[in-house]
């Protein structure tokens, strides 16, 4: 009967631990792709495309946990996934060349729907942005939106 037990158990931790490694195959992948897109339209330089590879396997990672957090309102997710491309803007913005930064907050919205698209294609969850044409970002905006009580908002710093 131990033996049985104990077996049940290697069982659904080797089930858990792929899942997980999955999930995390899975950011890392939508982070390389968006990645190689951006350095190559941007022309990056090799101490450039080091750190927009760090700095996208961090925010894609969140993205993701964002994805499956709301992953029955795709509003909500949208909306946490915007909070966190803002942050990478003001990330990007202190190694950027001006003319690269310039280049990169013009085509913002068209990474992220590539992003999105690309997530959609290996089976993330779709959201509003993946299923649009055409994605804009709040950057900017003052418009305050109002959000249920029993969610929680995931929002770039803007003292900063």
């Amino acid at each position: 009967m131990k033996k049985i037990i104990v077996m049940s158990c290697l069982v659904f931790v080797s089930a858990f631990s792929a899942i997980a490694q999955d999930n995390k195959g899975t950011a890392a992948e939508r982070a390389k792709r968006l990645s190689d897109h951006m350095i190559q339209e941007l022309k990056l330089n090799n101490y450039q495309a080091n750190r927009l590879r760090e700095i996208n396997e961090e925010k894609v990672s969140k993205m993701v946990d964002i994805e499956k957090k709301y992953a029955s309102d795709p509003a909500l997710v949208d909306k946490n996934c915007l909070g966190v491309c803002k942050e990478r803007d003001q990330e990007l913005e202190s190694f950027l060349s001006s003319d690269q930064y310039s280049m990169y907050y013009g085509a913002r919205s068209k990474y992220y729907k590539y992003d999105k698209d690309f997530a959609a294609q290996i089976g993330a969850k779709p959201t509003i942005a993946g299923k649009q044409n055409k994605t804009v970002l709040p950057v900017g905006e003052t418009k305050v939106v109002p959000v249920k009580k029993t969610t929680a908002v995931i929002s770039a710093d803007d003292s900063k």
